[in-house]
């Protein structure tokens, strides 16, 4: 079961809260509770997190994207990833390596 699908059956059951039986209502949150318990996410220390939060910032984007873009470089740069080649199309170039 996907977050979407406990999203929406917890939707739908608010709109027919009436009707729905004791033992329906239990399941629902029993499997949203799981859903929730489930979801992990990583634990830093303070200054880390309050450094992670202030460099997002700077750069405005959100702080999982720059966790992603951490984590990316960081396996790349200790040949966990391979690394993509990018082409700069903008830059000036002379033709000569």
């Amino acid at each position: 079961m996907t977050r979407r699908s406990v999203a929406e059956e917890i939707e739908s059951a608010a709109d027919r809260i009436a009707d729905m039986t004791r033992a329906d209502l239990q399941i629902i949150l029993r499997r949203a509770a799981l859903m929730l318990r489930n979801v992990s996410g990583v634990p830093l220390e303070p200054a880390t997190e309050d450094a992670l939060n202030s460099i997002a910032a700077e750069m405005k984007i959100g702080r999982s994207d720059l966790i992603q873009i951490v984590l990316r470089e960081w396996l790349e740069t200790n040949a966990y990833l391979p690394v993509v080649p990018t082409i700069d199309e903008e830059s000036e170039t002379d033709g000569s390596a």
